[in-house]
Formats: structure tokens, sequence, C-alpha cells
């Protein structure tokens, strides 16, 4: 799979396919309601390649403790758009300023089955960045190669049942980390939009 900074504009910039993304009933955890929020999908140009940068929550936190997610949180009404709400919590929950940051696109909006609406800001940046974890909600940032991430071979789908029903969802265990549910949802949606057919 080859791919660099440049394509990655260049699909953003033509658009790939949301149809694609919202028929897979593991990409699209439907809820009633639910409540603005936006991510941070942040891939990072390093020299030997680029990567994702990604969290790992504290055990403590009421929603999803201990698990792998991407900086972000609830839209404030003073954002104004979910790309502000995606700066604003990437800054405030691991240090990252904005200045870094040079946001290239969104996916399609990802339901998810806690309450959540959440828009996928997708961001290139640049190295030379100093993190400042918020010790209350990260334990933790880590940066998986994207050409793993990217790779369908490696979206690996798992089934439990959770209060009698099944259910589905999308994991990419990477060197000691489980990425799963929404977070790996995500990534499979980046995945689709960028290899959808024009």
């Amino acid at each position: 799979m080859s791919f660099d900074t440049i394509w990655l504009r260049q699909r953003f910039a033509v658009g790939g396919s949301g149809q694609a993304l919202r028929n897979d009933p593991l990409l699209q955890e439907l809820t009633a309601e639910p409540t603005p929020a936006a991510v941070l999908v942040g891939i990072v140009e390093r020299p030997h390649g680029l990567t994702l940068l990604l969290t790992e929550r504290t055990a403590h936190l009421h929603d999803h403790p201990g698990q792998v997610a991407f900086p972000g949180g609830r839209c404030e009404v003073d954002d104004g758009t979910p790309v502000r709400t995606a700066l604003r919590e990437a800054e405030e929950e691991i240090g990252l300023a904005p200045d870094f940051v040079d946001v290239i696109g969104c996916l399609p909006d990802y339901r998810t089955n806690t309450g959540f609406i959440v828009t996928p800001v997708v961001a290139l940046v640049q190295p030379g960045f100093d993190l400042k974890l918020d010790d209350f909600e990260v334990a933790a940032v880590f940066e998986p190669p994207l050409g793993f991430l990217l790779d369908p071979a490696n979206h690996l789908r798992h089934r439990v049942e959770i209060r009698g029903r099944p259910r589905e969802f999308y994991a990419m265990p990477w060197a000691g980390h489980y990425i799963w549910g929404v977070t790996a949802g995500m990534i499979v949606s980046l995945h689709r939009y960028l290899y959808a057919k024009d």
C-alpha cells in the first residue's frame, strides 16, 4: 500500500464515497438524539513514514476507560464547528498546538451506541510538537504506522454478546495496544474514504 501526504490531500480535495461508509452497520451504531462531538485524526509526517496519533484513555474515566481513542470530545457552543472542537480538544487533552496541525478534510459522521455523533477531522501533523498530557484523561500517546492501520488485512472483525444482543466491531491489535470499537471503525472509514472509486 503506497501513499503520501500529497495523495492524502488529493483524496480529501476530491472527496471519497460517504455512501459506502453509511451502508456498513459496523461503522454506524445508531442512537436517537446523539450529542455532537469531534475527534482529531492526526496523521504525523515522520521521516520513516506516516503515523496516526492515538491516545490511551485513563482507567478511571466514565466513558470508554482505558480504551484507545483519537483526541476529541463534545462540541461546545463556542466552538462553532467540529474542526474547532477537534483542535481545542487535542490541545486540551494532549497539548498539541494548532500551529502544527493542517486540517485537510472530514470523514462522514460516525454515530456511536453511547449517544454521540462524531465528526472525524483529518489533519496532517508536522513533527516537532511538544505534548503535555492531561493526566486525568490521557494515560499515554502512541503512533502506529498508518500503512498498518489502513491495510484491510489488519481490519479484524469480532463479535460479542452485550445484554443478550450480538454486536460486531472492528479491531486492530498493534504492539500491545488493542485498537477497537469506534476508533477502529473510524480507521476503517478512513480507508474506505481514501480508496473509494471516484
